[in-house]
């Protein structure tokens, strides 16, 4: 039985961690107002580039967060001394980072960025210095949330979306079409927002560097660190790689279509890390390491949810965005509307990839993982190169989708003789693959001509699809509500 606790702290973990990236989506009318499509793009690189430091500067403790702490929460000197540690390792290789870069940025955007004029300076130190108060932020995220304490993260998340939406929207009035206010905005958020993090956590755990401690943990460190570089290319190199071969404009278009689809993400991750740590205490008493049918409810709710949230998505962000770009008289946004349909798709597929992908940190085996998304960064990067010249967006998307398939095989075939999989094919992958290809097949042939009705479609199909899947949940959801009535 699920307790009310457990209820209310996913409520707040799903909607407090969306806050900070929210306001993405928040913005978004101020960018289309404010900003030329390429200027908007070029703030999409930018801030790519600052999800990169991120992930080089926190050194995957925001996940090792989650494993070692049940380590030595029994011994509360140890658990100081490795979260303090754990944030001044952080803060060296902070130091270090924007210290070769500060030398060596100017030249690798140069070579990066041959087909377009974006600079290192300002905007791509500002952004090197976003993405290590925005590493710090995650991080000290990540422990909240392992320490239980969701009332301070709702506060701390409340701060941090609070400020970057102020900030932003400020400097995007003030200095129209300019990267001031998104890329300055931003950066003025997340570093009061990470100073305010970094105070408090020395004061609760001390200040420490015990290299000792933390070396002895650093095993798990390494394949998650490499796994996250990977993934950060699996998930933002392409719009590094489309500006080779289009303009700045339609990248920027993609991208948006992409953020307005950021309210699924918010949902699925928050709605993830509330019960990851639950499946993660579930595994670690067995004797056997295999799924449960607890386990396996969780991953249904997700696969259940995002089927709705993807049909309720394609529905209403056309429109809304229609609406948007007419009152603010900006007619060249609306090309974003074309892709909201097909990428969601991948939302779809997302979710049977966080089902095949759970084991390997249920049972900490992160070795192979760097190999696995070298593999697949590989495979996506020559189907990209293979379908963008002549397809362009819809190339990336297809060269996405393709990616997600190759990812749940590789990973499924790696932990099979590790790990017990016990799965209802139909809940976890056949009824999230039929919605697909029902968009697939659907959204090429009628989806602008008769966008209402077909839209339509996705929303009672899903609906459907989840009431055949869990009929025999409803026949005795309903066979209990009888007894009830009775007694």
């Amino acid at each position: 039985m699920i307790s009310k606790k457990f209820i209310r702290n996913s409520i707040i973990y799903t909607i407090a961690g969306s806050l900070p990236l929210a306001s993405a989506i928040i913005l978004l009318p101020l960018y289309v107002k404010f900003l030329s499509r390429e200027v908007y793009a070029t703030m999409v690189i930018y801030t790519s580039f600052a999800l990169l430091v991120q992930v080089l500067i926190t050194y995957a403790f925001d996940g090792s967060l989650y494993v070692h702490y049940h380590d030595f929460k029994n011994d509360k000197t140890k658990l100081g001394a490795y979260v303090s540690s754990a944030f001044t390792f952080i803060a060296i290789i902070s130091l270090l980072v924007i210290s070769s870069l500060a030398v060596s940025g100017e030249w690798i955007f140069s070579k990066v960025f041959t087909e377009t004029k974006i600079l290192f300076y300002p905007y791509g130190l500002i952004a090197v210095a976003t993405g290590i108060f925005q590493g710090v932020f995650k991080v000290n995220s990540s422990l909240l949330q392992t320490q239980e304490k969701a009332d301070t993260f709702l506060w701390f998340n409340l701060l941090c979306f609070s400020l970057i939406a102020g900030f932003s929207a400020i400097g995007l009035y003030l200095f129209p079409d300019s990267l001031i206010g998104p890329v300055g905005g931003r950066f003025a958020a997340v570093a009061i927002s990470g100073i305010w993090v970094i105070v408090l956590t020395y004061r609760e755990f001390g200040f420490h560097f015990d290299f000792a401690l933390l070396k002895s943990t650093l095993g798990f460190n390494h394949p998650s660190f490499l796994y996250q570089v990977i993934q950060w290319f699996n998930g933002y190199y392409d719009r590094i790689l489309m500006t080779r071969f289009m303009p700045l404009a339609p990248m920027g278009m993609y991208d948006l279509a992409a953020k307005c689809l950021l309210a699924i993400e918010f949902a699925l991750a928050g709605s993830y890390n509330s019960f990851f740590p639950k499946v993660l205490g579930i595994v670690a008493l067995q004797t056997e390491k295999q799924t449960t049918v607890e386990i396996n409810r969780y991953y249904n709710g997700l696969t259940a949810v995002t089927i709705l949230l993807v049909g309720a998505c394609i529905f209403f962000f056309p429109p809304i965005i229609e609406f948007m770009v007419v009152y603010l008289d900006r007619p060249e946004f609306s090309g974003a509307i074309q892709w909201i349909p097909f990428v969601a798709i991948t939302y779809l597929l997302r979710t049977i990839r966080f089902y095949v992908a759970m084991p390997y940190a249920a049972i900490k085996y992160q070795k192979p993982l760097p190999l696995f998304y070298a593999v697949i960064f590989v495979v996506k990067i020559l189907c990209m190169l293979w379908l963008l010249p002549a397809y362009g967006v819809m190339g990336v998307i297809i060269a996405t989708w393709i990616a997600y398939v190759v990812e749940v095989v590789i990973l499924f075939l790696g932990i099979k003789d590790k790990f017990l999989i016990k799965v209802n094919v139909f809940k976890t992958v056949a009824a999230p693959l039929l919605m697909a290809a029902l968009i697939a097949v659907l959204e090429p042939m009628w989806g602008v001509a008769y966008s209402w009705l077909i839209h339509s479609v996705y929303i009672v199909f899903g609906v459907g699809l989840l009431a055949w899947a869990y009929r025999n949940e409803l026949k005795e959801l309903e066979l209990m509500k009888m007894i009830g009535k009775i007694r």
